[in-house]
Order: C-alpha cells, then sequence, then structure tokens
C-alpha cells in the first residue's frame, strides 16, 4: 500500500507522529497541520502534473499556497515521509528533487540562481533536515543525513551527513561526528556544535601569541647584536687610546 499514492499520503501522515512530539493523533494531523495540508495538495497537484496537465497542477498548488502559505511547485519531485514543521514561507521549486525522510522548517527556501530552463534547484538525499529560514540555491546536492542550520545561505555541494551554518554557509561538523541516525531539531545540533565566530578568535589569538613570541626573540637578538657592537665600539676607542 505504501507505494501507492494514498500510501504515500498515509506515510506523511505517521512522519508527523514520529517527528513532532506535540502530534496527539492522526486525526488531530489531518485536520489542524498546514504542513502536512500543503504536502496533500502538493501530492494531487503533482499527480495532475505528471499526466500532463499542468494548468490544472497548478491551480491545486495555488491553492494550497493561498491556504497554507507553503509554495511547492507541482513539478518538484519529493520522495515520502516529507515533514513540514510549522511551515509558513517554505519555498520548494520547480527543479527541486527532495529524498525521503527530509524535514523543513518554516522559511525554508530551495531556489534557483539562474533563469534558464532546465535543472535550476537543490537536490535533497534522504533524511537531511532543513532549519527556520535556511536557502539552499542553485542545482547543487545536499547529501543524505546532512543538517542545513537556521538562517544559513548555502551555495555549494553539501558532503553527505555533515553540518552547515552562516552565510554563505561553511562546515562545521563532518561525517564522523553528525547524528546522522538522530533526528535533530532544526538542524542544529545543541551539543557540541562548534562555534565558528569563536573558532576564528582562538585561531586569531593562536597567530597573535606566535607573533608575539617571535617579536620577543627579535628584540632579543637585536639587543644581542647592539650590545656586541657596544663591546667593539669600546674596544676600539681602547686600542686607539694605548
Amino acid at each position: 500500500m505504501k507505494d501507492t499514492f494514498f500510501g504515500r499520503l498515509t506515510e506523511d501522515v505517521d512522519s508527523y507522529m514520529v517527528r513532532d512530539p506535540a502530534a496527539r493523533s492522526r486525526i488531530e494531523v489531518i485536520l489542524c497541520y498546514s504542513g502536512y495540508h500543503a504536502i496533500l495538495f502538493y501530492r494531487f497537484a503533482n499527480l495532475a502534473w505528471r499526466r500532463k496537465f499542468y494548468l490544472i497542477g497548478r491551480l491545486i498548488s495555488n491553492l494550497g499556497r493561498f491556504i497554507t502559505g507553503i509554495e511547492i511547485h507541482p513539478g518538484a519531485e519529493i520522495g515520502q515521509r516529507f515533514f513540514i514543521d510549522h511551515g509558513m514561507g517554505v519555498v520548494v521549486g520547480e527543479t527541486s528533487e527532495v529524498g525521503d525522510d527530509v524535514t523543513l522548517y518554516q522559511g525554508v527556501t530551495l531556489g534557483g540562481t539562474s533563469l534558464e530552463r532546465g535543472k535550476r534547484h537543490p537536490t535533497i538525499g534522504d533524511g537531511v533536515i532543513i532549519g527556520s529560514g535556511a536557502q539552499v540555491l542553485g542545482p547543487l546536492n545536499v547529501g543524505s543525513g546532512a543538517r542545513i542550520g537556521a538562517n544559513a545561505v548555502v551555495l555549494q555541494d553539501v558532503p553527505q551527513g555533515a553540518t552547515m551554518v552562516g552565510i554563505p554557509a561553511k562546515i562545521v561538523m563532518g561525517r564522523d561526528k553528525a547524528l546522522e541516525n538522530e533526528f535533530c531539531a532544526y538542524g542544529t545540533p545543541v551539543d557540541d556544535l562548534p562555534d565558528p565566530i569563536a573558532r576564528s578568535f582562538e585561531s586569531l589569538r593562536h597567530q597573535l601569541n606566535i607573533l608575539g613570541e617571535r617579536v620577543i626573540k627579535l628584540e632579543t637578538e637585536l639587543a644581542n647584536n647592539n650590545a656586541e657592537i657596544e663591546n667593539e665600539e669600546k674596544n676600539k676607542i681602547s686600542r686607539s687610546g694605548n
């Protein structure tokens, strides 16, 4: 059943039960969750789109956007158990490809950076979590299990299992440390997450220490050289006096 159209809708409901502790029942998800409503509209719009009923697909999509505040183009390819939490302001572009078990929070954009037709939106691997306000732009690839922190702007490929934060986004946690098999709210681990600003200051402090030691060494060498020159001058004066 889960490979059928309605089977996917059932799995989408189940994803909310698993990933949202506030969800008390499946009927609550179906009636009260705008993220699920957006996915529901998308599934029907995409069904029409794949059957080449493009106008109907866009009409269903626009109706879903009007009701939920979430815009998913009917041409996007989205896998199973897609989860949109809160959801307002989410945008998923036409050529986006989204894998299974992906989580998006409010304000996320899977956008394009080109006006040309063809592949211009991101490809998101399985199990990716993208935090609120994050922008993933262009035909780049986000590896499975990756985490995109809140408000990050991703402009390059993301390795599998990496955690990205910042503008533009940089890797702050590699695959060996990322919690690939654990759910990570808002794409940002709360424990042991390196602070890129603190790391930059630590690097500057280390460089300043090295420079300080070098200056002290040069000053010592200069003082020794001056002392040797003074001694030579004194010896010359002493010999000339004799």
